[in-house]
């Protein structure tokens, strides 16, 4: 007997007790639904963030924060897993602060080209000549050269040079009364908060006028930010602490560093730099670190949704058991004769298996027919309601080799359930099969 015929039968087997098969079918496509929309989420979130960290580029470039202590507590905040702490006044701040003397100590690093502080720098707003309103602005300083910034017009902010520039997020051109293209070489003032050490004082706000050099597409990277150059944010950071005495002035002034390195560098010779920072008391981590802080959120909803797949399956094979169990009941004379006519007990194992494994592929290809109209629904709401500033971010997207992995793992875990009763039917006794009533 040929395995095409084996299958052919075990089709035509399935067919007889449409309903039950059916069932059987629909509880196998559950679990198949969950497992391959989940795993087309996670792709889907996965390939974005990935082409959108490729954009950016980001080669040789990596954040060095305060002490480890700070690295696990970014990692705690980007993934949510942090539990309630006891309030202690005399604790030290969540992030340390960063001084020149730590700097010159990241410059001394082998491997490192270059250090420079990030300004932990705040801005109230932001106008034009041509509107007599003032917008809330998020700026911050651009991080390093090496990034690329995907721009809907100019260039992105220059940290080599000494003149003032933004880079602005999407949508002030508009507000500021030009359109992305004009705006672009315009001077646009931004309101910079001056720290007061007395009690009470009123809010003391100074202008600072910047020439705005690009206007940035909407995208995960940018989060909305508008980005100033090295120049601009440490004139800010100056202007924010121009009535604060000298004394007072803290020593710690960035929030991270910026370390610059061989843009060739292996990923060898990446971690042998990030070993040495770690020996000075530094924690760094590259562009591909952070990503996986991200991505980490999302494989945690995803496991879960995935050990929901699991859960049906599970009871699904259940099924299978059940339902191979009654054909073989059902069959037991039919099982006698084929035996009695020389069938062997291996074959008629391979028969019920085959019957298991066909239960498993339509079942998984049901699911697979339900993913695609769901992942079809899903896109096109996504597009125009809460993903609609984010072009290009499709949520649900399927490969085929993970479509073919999970056919074939449902396919596993149904021949695995149909192996008792496939095993029951190839021990059957011929004569006591005959004689089956």
């Amino acid at each position: 007997m040929k395995i095409f015929d084996v299958f052919r039968m075990a089709n035509a087997n399935l067919a007889r007790n449409k309903a039950r098969s059916l069932l059987t079918m629909l509880a196998i496509f559950v679990g198949s639904f969950t497992i391959i929309l989940t795993t087309g989420i996670n792709y889907g979130v996965t390939n974005y963030v990935d082409k959108q960290v490729a954009n950016v580029g980001g080669e040789g470039y990596m954040e060095v924060l305060k002490t480890t202590e700070d690295l696990a507590e970014m990692e705690v905040t980007i993934s949510g897993s942090g539990e309630p702490v006891e309030y202690d006044p005399n604790a030290a701040p969540i992030m340390s602060a960063m001084t020149e003397a730590d700097i010159e100590t990241l410059r001394s690093v082998e491997g490192v080209q270059s250090a420079n502080g990030q300004y932990n720098i705040s801005t109230k707003y932001i106008t034009s000549a041509k509107t007599d309103k003032k917008y809330e602005l998020s700026a911050t300083a651009f991080p390093s050269n090496r990034l690329n910034m995907d721009m809907v017009s100019g260039r992105a902010v220059d940290n080599a040079t000494s003149e003032y520039e933004i880079m602005l997020a999407p949508g002030f051109a508009e507000v500021l009364g030009y359109d992305d293209n004009s705006v672009v070489g315009q001077t646009v003032t931004l309101g910079v908060g001056v720290t007061q050490l007395k009690e009470g004082a009123p809010e003391k706000i100074v202008p600072f006028e910047v020439k705005v050099v690009g206007v940035q597409n909407k995208s995960v990277v940018g989060m909305g930010r508008s980005f100033v150059n090295a120049s601009a944010a440490k004139e800010i950071y100056t202007l924010s602490l121009q009535d604060v005495p000298a004394e007072y002035q803290p020593e710690a002034k960035f929030y991270f560093a910026i370390v610059e390195i061989d843009p060739a560098a292996t990923d060898a010779q990446i971690d042998e730099i990030q070993a040495r920072i770690k020996d000075k008391g530094f924690a760094a981590m590259t562009l591909a670190d952070e990503v996986g802080m991200v991505l980490s959120v999302f494989d945690a909803i995803t496991t879960i949704l995935l050990i929901f797949g699991a859960i049906a399956l599970l009871a699904a094979s259940i099924g299978i058991v059940n339902t191979l169990y009654m054909a073989v009941q059902e069959r037991t004379r039919e099982i006698g004769l084929m035996k009695a006519m020389g069938l062997s007990g291996g074959k008629i194992f391979l028969m019920f298996s085959a019957e298991a494994i066909m239960l498993g592929f339509w079942g998984s290809v049901i699911g697979i027919l339900f993913a695609m109209l769901a992942r079809t629904g899903i896109n096109a709401v996504a597009a125009n309601t809460f993903l609609a500033d984010l072009p290009g971010f499709v949520p649900v997207q399927f490969s085929i080799p993970a479509l073919v992995g999970v056919t074939l793992l449902v396919m596993a875990i149904a021949f695995l359930a149909g192996t008792l009763p496939a095993r029951r039917a190839a021990k059957q006794n011929p004569i006591d099969a005959l004689r089956y009533e």
